[in-house]
């Protein structure tokens, strides 16, 4: 089994906040990240897919393919938007970090899905020390 790797960057904003919870409460729980201005990351996208490679041309995936559907589907849906407001992927969804990976999880699986490559996992660096990775389970 092969695993392969591509990065990507968006820049987004957001807000955590439940309308569910006062603010006090959603100021205890969610902190600056709750800012009435919202606030703004530069993400780091890794997308892993895993396979065997193909005889023919040793890739598991075309690495430019994978780029071009990484780039349709969620960089240029998310780059320089407002996830809360901006994204319909998005919509009713609190735009954390863990519920970014899932979200793009769903939008991906299916297109880089073959005979020989599949998936493996989803990582968003919210910052140099924030990250959350998902594996389809």
């Amino acid at each position: 089994m092969v695993y392969l790797t591509r990065k990507e960057h968006f820049n987004a904003a957001h807000k955590l906040w439940n309308p569910n919870w006062d603010e006090a409460k959603n100021r205890a729980v969610f902190d600056v990240c709750a800012n009435a201005n919202w606030h703004g990351h530069n993400f780091d996208l890794f997308i892993t897919v895993k396979g065997t490679p193909d005889p023919d041309t040793g890739f598991i995936i075309n690495v430019k393919e994978l780029s071009k559907i990484i780039k349709r589907e969620v960089v240029d849906q998310l780059d320089h938007r407002n996830l809360n407001l901006d994204v319909p992927w998005l919509e009713g969804v609190m735009p954390s970090t863990e519920n970014l990976v899932m979200k793009i999880w769903e939008r991906l699986a299916p297109l880089v899905q073959s005979d020989n490559c599949q998936l493996h996992c989803v990582k968003l660096y919210e910052t140099e020390r924030i990250y959350a990775e998902y594996y389809g389970e």
